[in-house]
């Protein structure tokens, strides 16, 4: 009932997303809002990805192959279905178990607006593209053009791809996985952007990349630093919990006077008050201020039931939803620009 409820009025509010050649991508359900915290339904193209945050390894199978049942029943162009099992201890099962269809039948590719993304819908735990970026992409889509931009933590590179689509001067994109930045290389192509520079797509260590960008005094009108909540290497540890803002104080350096980093945070048990308090402190030292903070897209963050209240697990205000997303303008004490 949860489920149908919120698909209908998906259907009501954007059927430009249900019709052929069905090529997007998007949030269907969102069970931490929607009434089903255990749940998260998003459609990539013609294959339903559901997410099982229910507390057992296991996952709960009745209630995922009911929903796919459904989402069968109603959309008779879907071809698969994958089953991400969120606490699952095997990473196959955390990257998806075949509920419908054959591993060959799974999109390879999917569009937002005029832009197409390259996917592995099995590569990791999550689908390689974040539906609930969606409005940071078209952010900077908007924000970039002639500016030279630098993505961090790129991981398949679509915010790189969305600042490319915006008319960047020029894009640098850091990951250091080179099976998540041949997608980014793959994105390039179904948009005809031709082959990226060797120096545009860097398979490196984030901390060593800018020790080399800080030595060479590179600077970006533009950084969008995305870590996840932990990564440890023998260049460096990534450690939101405990320290939350030591990327920024990385990267800030290379932002050039009048420029913008853009901080995006998606932990689900980071409140946003920490996060936001946080960030609140290290503009008291002048160099930064707020711009902007940017919403997720309606339809990743949901429609409560009426009378009804999300179920995050931790609660994200000042923002809507646990992907925190801030824009930050920079001033250098040097005034050197990018």
């Amino acid at each position: 009932m949860q489920l149908q409820r919120a698909l209908a009025w998906r259907e009501s509010e954007h059927p430009e997303l249900f019709a052929a050649p069905h090529d997007a991508a998007f949030r269907a359900f969102n069970g931490f809002t929607e009434g089903d915290p255990s749940l998260v339904v998003e459609l990539f193209g013609t294959c339903a990805v559901l997410y099982d945050h229910s507390p057992s390894p296991d996952g709960d199978a009745a209630r995922v192959r009911a929903a796919c049942d459904a989402l069968f029943a109603r959309y008779a162009w879907l071809e698969t279905a994958l089953w991400k099992r969120r606490r699952a201890e095997e990473p196959a099962l955390r990257n998806g178990f075949l509920l419908r269809g054959e591993r060959a039948a799974l999109p390879t590719s999917v569009r937002e607006g005029a832009v197409k993304y390259a996917v592995d819908l099995m590569m990791n735990r999550d689908a390689s593209l974040y539906v609930d970026a969606s409005s940071l992409r078209a952010w900077l889509a908007r924000e970039s053009a002639g500016r030279v931009v630098l993505n961090a933590f790129a991981y398949t590179g679509s915010l790189g791809v969305a600042a490319r689509a915006g008319g960047a001067k020029r894009v640098v994109q850091v990951d250091k996985s080179a099976k998540f930045l041949a997608l980014a290389k793959k994105s390039y192509a179904l948009n005809g952007y031709g082959e990226p520079a060797r120096d545009e797509l860097v398979v490196d260590d984030f901390f060593r990349v800018v020790g080399r960008l800080k030595a060479r005094s590179a600077l970006f009108d533009l950084a969008v630093i995305d870590p996840p909540f932990f990564s440890q290497s023998d260049a460096g540890t990534v450690d939101l919990a405990a320290d939350p803002l030591r990327m920024l104080d990385k990267l800030q350096p290379l932002v050039g006077h009048g420029g913008r980093i853009v901080l995006v945070n998606n932990a689900l048990f980071l409140s946003g008050a920490q996060w936001m308090s946080a960030i609140e402190g290290r503009c008291a030292k002048g160099y930064l201020s707020v711009r902007e903070v940017l919403s997720v897209d309606d339809l990743s963050l949901g429609r409560a039931a009426d009378g009804a209240s999300a179920a995050w697990p931790a609660d994200p205000a000042p923002f809507t939803h646990p992907t925190k997303i801030v824009v930050l303008d920079v001033r250098r004490k040097d005034g050197r620009a990018a």
